[in-house]
This record gives C-alpha cells, sequence and structure tokens, in this order.
C-alpha cells in the first residue's frame, strides 16, 4: 500500500523552484501546498496539488498533477517510471502541439528507481470518456483516433528512430521476447487449466510458429513509427468544450512499432463484437486519411488492413504477459475472450498457415 506521505517534489520549497525554472512564477514563491486527492493505480499513484503563492499571478497553475511510483514498488518492478520519465524529457516536446500533457518537472533515480512526474492538472478542461470498461461513443473515438493518427503520423519513419530516440528490436531482441512469451505460456497453461480449450492452446502453439516472420518487420525500418504501447480509450482525455485537443497520456509503454499496434489495442482488445463491428472500419478508414493528410506517404489502405490484422492476432500475447505481470484477472480474463472473437472476426487464422 502506497503510505500518505508525500514526496519532496509535492513541497513548497521544490515547486516554486520548478515553476521558477519553466518561467511561470518569476521571483514569486509557492506559499502553501494542499494535496486535494490521492489515488492509487495499479503502477502508480496520482497525486491533485493545490497551490497557492504569495501574490496574485494570473499565468501560474492553481493546480497541478504529481505522478509517482508506489511505495517499496521499485523492488518488484524496478522499471516503472523510466520509459515515461523519458518520454516526457526526449518526446512530449517534439510531439504535435496539445496531443500530450505538459510537464514541468521529471526525475529518475537509477540507484533507488524512485521517479515523479510534475504534470499540467487537466481535470477542469478535460474528462475521461467512459468509466471503464464501457466504450465512448462514435464522435469521442472519431477524436481520440485523429488525435492518434496525427501522434503516429509525426514520427513516422523518423530517422531518429532507433538512433537517438528508442530502442529498434534486433534479432537477438526478438528471440528474447519470443522466449519468454513462449516460457510465460507455459505458466499461463497452468493457471487457467480447463479454461483455455485445446482448440486455443492449439491456436497460441500455431501463433509461437509463425511469430518470428510477424516480428520481423518491426526490424525492417519500414512503416514503423513511435507507438503509445497502452493505447485503450482510458488513457486520453477528451475536451469537455468544443474546440477544445484531446490529450494522450500514461506513456511508460511507448515504444518503436507498427502503429496499428496502438489501434488494434484500443479496439480489438478491448472492444466486444457487436461495437466493434460497428465501428471498427470506419475508424481505421478516418485514421487513414488523417495519416495522409498530416504527410504519411507510400503506406496504402490495404496495408492498414493488412497490419490491423497481424496486430490483433498479436494481441494474443497481452493475456499472458499480464498474468506475468499480476495484472488481476478481471482485466485480462474479458481481454481473452475479446481477442479470440476477434482474431476470428478478422480472418486472423489465415495468417497461421
Amino acid at each position: 500500500m502506497s503510505s500518505d506521505r508525500n514526496p519532496e517534489a509535492a513541497s513548497a520549497e521544490y515547486l516554486t523552484d520548478v515553476l521558477r525554472r519553466n518561467g511561470v512564477i518569476g521571483n514569486s514563491h509557492v506559499h502553501e501546498v494542499e494535496t486535494e486527492s490521492s489515488r492509487q493505480l495499479l503502477l502508480s499513484r496520482i497525486i491533485r496539488l493545490r497551490l497557492k503563492y504569495d501574490r496574485e499571478i494570473p499565468a501560474a497553475p492553481g493546480t497541478l498533477i504529481l505522478k509517482t511510483g508506489l511505495d517499496g514498488d521499485a523492488l518488484k518492478r524496478p522499471d516503472v517510471g523510466r520509459a515515461e520519465v523519458a518520454f516526457y524529457d526526449k518526446i512530449a516536446p517534439e510531439m504535435p502541439p496539445g496531443t500530450v500533457p505538459s510537464c514541468f518537472d521529471t526525475e529518475w533515480n537509477g540507484e533507488t528507481r524512485s521517479w515523479h512526474l510534475l504534470l499540467e492538472d487537466l481535470t477542469d478542461s478535460h474528462v475521461i470518456a467512459t468509466a471503464w470498461p464501457l466504450p465512448p461513443t462514435r464522435e469521442q473515438c472519431e477524436a481520440i483516433i485523429d488525435t492518434r493518427a496525427k501522434c503516429h503520423a509525426r514520427w513516422w519513419d523518423d530517422p531518429r528512430l532507433g538512433t537517438s530516440v528508442g530502442t529498434l528490436p534486433d534479432a537477438a531482441a526478438t528471440d528474447k521476447y519470443q522466449r519468454d512469451l513462449t516460457g510465460h505460456f507455459t505458466n499461463f497453461v497452468d493457471r487457467l487449466g480447463d479454461l483455455l480449450s485445446a482448440d486455443r492452446r492449439a491456436l497460441y502453439e500455431k501463433y509461437f510458429e509463425v511469430l518470428p516472420d510477424l516480428l520481423a518487420q518491426r526490424r525492417s525500418r519500414r512503416n514503423l513509427t513511435l507507438m503509445h504501447g497502452d493505447a485503450h480509450v482510458w488513457n486520453c482525455f477528451l475536451p469537455r468544450d468544443a474546440g477544445g485537443s484531446v490529450r494522450l497520456f500514461d506513456w511508460d509503454g511507448w515504444r518503436i512499432g507498427v502503429a496499428a499496434g496502438d489501434l488494434a489495442y484500443m479496439m480489438a482488445v478491448h472492444w466486444y463484437p457487436d461495437r466493434r463491428r460497428l465501428f471498427e472500419r470506419p475508424l481505421l478508414d478516418r485514421y487513414h486519411a488523417t495519416l495522409l493528410a498530416h504527410g504519411v506517404t507510400g503506406y496504402d489502405r490495404r496495408a492498414l488492413e493488412d497490419d490491423y490484422r497481424v496486430a490483433a492476432l498479436m494481441s494474443l500475447a497481452t493475456p499472458v504477459f499480464f498474468v506475468v505481470y499480476d495484472i488481476p484477472p478481471y482485466v485480462w480474463w474479458s481481454h481473452l475472450e475479446r481477442i479470440m472473437l476477434a482474431v476470428d472476426d478478422l480472418g486472423c487464422r489465415d495468417l497461421l498457415r
């Protein structure tokens, strides 16, 4: 459990220094900090801080969000937070304007594995579309898809991918991924027992046979971009007012990969067939059109369709890793069922022949 003690980054002195460095409060200082709320999530703690200043400063934020690790979690998951800190340090400044929350401060301590992010508070201006696991409206999905496409287009085949930004998996890395996945699958089978039918076990085994070929595209340096990696709709802030912009958050899973992986995670993993069949194709059409409008070339609609089917098939790995990461069954069990339905709906078994 997380304690009620706030980290140093929530102190008035620390926040004064941060806001001065960001040119927000001039020579003024934070007079008082109140913890308005504190929520423990699966992998982090979210603290809403209310700030008071020594004088009235119109441009100064009245509230901020402090995201930090859980007490004692560094021993269990030592790299949680590291990737998201790197994202806000190096990548967020180059994302399309208005697509991610503004970040005032980051910290990653390599010795203690402690970390934090100090982010703008979007509580009053934005909202999560629905209460998990209810799906959003079509209009909300369109706004999310547009923003995802803009972000993907920004980094599409960028020459910095795999050099100064992120790591492009090499043969050794993809081999390790496959070994880990197949090894974890043994534990997954033991965990589920007869809840995993013989047909589904056979599907996984065939999937493992073709996995090396499916992973090869990630090493091709073609049609790759910067993925969110955890692209469900509840990791999006939607504007309360018309004219506002969607903000994508929770970037701890970002990586270089095939963009359709984010789309499949949003739809194939999280939506049941009736919703997915209604929205899936129109949203893919819209996504592709937005990619082209933002400068992506040489990637036709059929290529997106093919990538999406492959991504849906590769989603079979998601519940396996969730079990290893101790994600509760109320999350991954439904994922498994929806993924299996999507695999059949999309003809993904044809990719195994």
